[in-house]
């Protein structure tokens, strides 16, 4: 949420203080012409009226430090402690001015009065950059009277503030009576913005506090919008900037068609390495009846729901720490249909864990809680997680100053899995112990050859088992496992060739070297594999097998000169790799693989893997991946993204994902794929800038979200729009929102903060 900065509204406190320079200086006690107490003082005349009364008449002019008085006359009363000015009356320094027809103050309170009176107060020196960008401009205001009634307390009668210079300024507020209370509160009494000279928002009594500092307490500037399924929305938030550490924001929403919703946002920054947040929503929706495309009407009856969301990390000291995460909602539906991002309308789970890590006699210790929902409709879920997993590793390190390392990682894990279809609840959780030392031996003599192996031994034991039978039931009987797995991981003969291009604008080196790998596993005989509750990767191990992977890998690097001198990075890399199986099952549960988890048949061969990494710069860089089969000459899989930064304002990022996998069933194909780009500009000035993003379903030729997001900023204040298309084909995507469109605005006022709400609205804009 954000962070809004000091209002410059009510800035013109910088300038008030000097109401008090004549006031000041009198309260010397002087006498005579010298009583003014100012530095220099020139006038065309003066009457002395007697020892306690006196006047400087004709272009009075009086200087003190860096403050100036101007006025046609200044008469002054030494026993009353009163001063007067008339005619054309401008105090000023070197940040601040203000004009009247008339002041007066009494030296002795230091309290005064300005009459029909305006000004400006300059605030450069302390501007920041506004959420929207721009740089906030000096304050002008206006008021017919202008007080000063406490030590740094001030009244405003029928005045307004703008921070715009045009004859008829963009925006303006006004008010019947202003009551300032300098880096502590305002409180304006028949608040009216106006934009343009038109009344646009009225507030019969508004109190804003307000700090030195930029994070100022208050309310931001709200949000409209429209949306053919929520109808009119509106948003508003009030910030509360508790200390410098902490702060919270309070936010409520108003759908016009389905409801009202409420939440609230606490951050905390507490020591380096201690932070985190807190966001609470709720959303009351009334019963609503939705006219259809084909005439027919969907009921929807009345549904309350809430979502939790945390971040917390927290430093414990002697290399320990803690995390926690919550992300947890009562209602999956709601999660779809509002919210604007469209990673978060697809997100299908929820969760909430935490965990504790450090180190302790040379052991790191990691201690984690965590329970994830998988929703696949309404109701039918998967639940997965550790209640607790603890894993303890000791590090690799030499043996008796040998070169043959030595680790050994052990985890202890309450695992759960549960399934609900329906009314029908699976329940396959179970404890699992796990100890795996392993040895290491490597052979790095050669600078062209590595060969690393390893020998390693597992001991695995689970509280439950299922049924052999391939019916998948679990029962109530211990099980355990042990098994060797040798391996050794060969790369090279690496060969390479360096070339020097010193007229070359690019680089002055450059180097390309082919690297061929082979690695060989072999794990022996696990006679209990199917018995074996198979949850995680530990479980997943298939007995009896020898993998053989192997490839070929290209890199070329370049050495460029840089501001920190020359230095040398990979522009280019691919791999080319394939894996063998003696056993065809293994191909299904290979986790260097995207399909091996996805029912497909078993085989011999895995697809051959081909990966592209490119980096030509700093500003360009992009990843590919693609797995082919040979066994049904298909490309599997393919996924591809690619970023890149022209100058400072504008990046352009772009993305595809094809997945083609085959029903065992029927046999019949059935392919995902889709393409998503966005492009994010920022001119210089943050003047203007937007965004636009889509996603595309190739595979049905369907242009599912579409999102336009845009701002506009001029001295004084700024506007932004945001546009969305929502069409998810009723039947695919499963999301109670087939189709939407959606509307938003929010203006800005120099330096007071606008903000995103809970479901994204103005695309996250803070």
């Amino acid at each position: 949420m954000p962070v809004p900065s000091l209002t410059p509204l009510f800035r013109v406190a910088l300038l008030l203080p000097i109401l008090t320079v004549g006031g000041a200086s009198l309260a010397r006690g002087q006498t005579g012409l010298g009583a003014a107490g100012f530095d220099t003082c020139t006038q065309d005349n003066i009457e002395q009226i007697d020892k306690n009364h006196g006047k400087l008449k004709g272009a009075v002019a009086c200087k003190r430090g860096d403050s100036e008085v101007f006025a046609d006359e200044l008469e002054y009363w030494m026993d009353t402690h009163r001063i007067l000015l008339t005619g054309s009356v401008t105090l000023r320094d070197k940040s601040a001015q203000v004009s009247a027809d008339r002041a007066e103050f009494n030296t002795e309170t230091k309290l005064g009065t300005f009459y029909n009176a305006s000004g400006f107060a300059m605030v450069a020196d302390q501007a920041t950059r506004s959420p929207m960008g721009g740089q906030e401009p000096d304050v002008y205001f206006y008021g017919a009277v202008i007080e000063k009634i406490g030590e740094d307390k001030y009244r405003i009668t029928r005045g307004g503030f703008t921070t715009c210079v045009q004859p008829t300024p963009r925006w303006q507020i006004t008010s019947g009576s202003t009551t300032l209370r300098v880096d502590h509160y305002a409180y304006l009494k028949n608040a009216v913005v106006r934009a343009k000279g038109v009344p646009v928002f009225y507030l019969p009594a508004l109190f804003y506090p307000i700090q030195k500092d930029d994070r100022a307490t208050g309310f931001l500037m709200p949000t409209y919008g429209a949306s053919s399924y929520r109808g009119m929305t509106f948003s508003e938030a009030f910030f509360w900037a508790i200390d410098r550490s902490q702060d919270a924001t309070f936010l409520y929403d108003y759908f016009s068609k389905r409801g009202q919703g409420a939440g609230a946002e606490y951050r905390y920054a507490a020591a380096p390495g201690s932070s985190g947040f807190l966001s609470v929503y709720g959303l009351a929706e009334r019963g609503t009846t939705t006219q259809n495309a084909d005439g027919s009407q969907s009921v929807e009856a009345p549904n309350t729901s809430y979502q939790v969301r945390a971040n917390m990390n927290q430093a414990l000291g002697r290399r320990w720490s803690a995390r926690g995460r919550v992300d947890y909602f009562t209602d999956i539906r709601t999660q779809q249909a509002y919210n604007t991002n469209i990673f978060d309308t697809s997100r299908s789970t929820r969760m909430y864990g935490g965990s504790i890590s450090g180190t302790v006699a040379g052991l790191s210790v990691n201690g984690n809680y965590d329970r994830i929902e998988y929703f696949s409709g309404a109701t039918d879920r998967t639940v997965t997680g550790g209640t607790p997993r603890v894993t303890v590793t000791r590090n690799e390190s030499p043996l008796f100053g040998s070169p043959i390392y030595f680790s050994v990682n052990g985890e202890y894990a309450s695992l759960v899995r549960q399934t609900q279809f329906g009314s029908a609840v699976s329940d396959r959780g179970l404890t699992r112990l796990d100890v795996m030392p392993v040895i290491r031996v490597p052979f790095t003599k050669l600078q062209f050859l590595t060969v690393n192996t390893s020998v390693a031994w597992r001991g695995t034991y689970w509280t439950r088992s299922q049924l052999p039978d391939q019916s998948g039931i679990v029962v109530d009987r211990s099980l355990s496992r042990t098994y060797f797995d040798v391996q050794a991981r060969v790369t090279g003969p690496v060969v390479s060739r360096v070339w020097s291009t010193p007229n070359n604008g690019y680089a002055e080196k450059w180097k390309h070297s082919v690297e061929p790998f082979f690695n060989v596993q072999r794990v022996t005989m696990v006679d209990n594999f199917d018995r074996i509750v198979q949850l995680d990767a530990t479980d997943y191990i298939l007995g009896g097998t020898t993998r053989i992977d192997y490839g070929l890998a290209n890199r070329v690097l370049v050495k460029r000169q840089g501001a920190a001198g020359a230095s040398a990075r990979e522009i280019l890399g691919f791999s080319l790799g394939q894996t063998y199986y003696s056993d065809d099952r293994a191909s299904q549960y290979d986790l260097n693989y995207s399909t091996s988890f996805s029912g497909q048949a078993p085989a011999k061969l895995s697809p051959i893997r081909l990966v592209v990494r490119a980096s030509p710069s700093g500003e360009i860089n992009g990843a590919f991946r693609m797995e082919y089969d040979t066994n049904e000459s298909v490309v599997q899989s393919m996924v591809g993204d690619a970023q890149v930064r022209v100058g400072s304002g504008l990046n352009v990022s772009a993305g595809f994902s094809q997945r083609r996998l085959k029903n065992l069933i029927d046999l019949t194909p059935r392919l995902d794929n889709y393409v998503l780009a966005a492009a994010t500009y920022r001119s210089p000035s943050n003047r203007i800038g937007g965004t636009y993003s889509f996603n595309y379903d190739l595979g049905r030729d369907t242009l599912l979200t579409s999102r336009i997001m845009a701002y506009y900023n001029v001295q004084c204040c700024g506007f932004a729009v945001e546009y969305q298309i929502y069409n998810f084909p009723a039947g695919v995507a499963g999301f109670p929102v087939a189709k939407d469109r959606r509307f938003n605005f929010s203006f800005t006022l120099a330096g007071l903060g606008t903000f995103s709400n809970f479901f994204g609205a103005m695309g996250g804009l803070q």
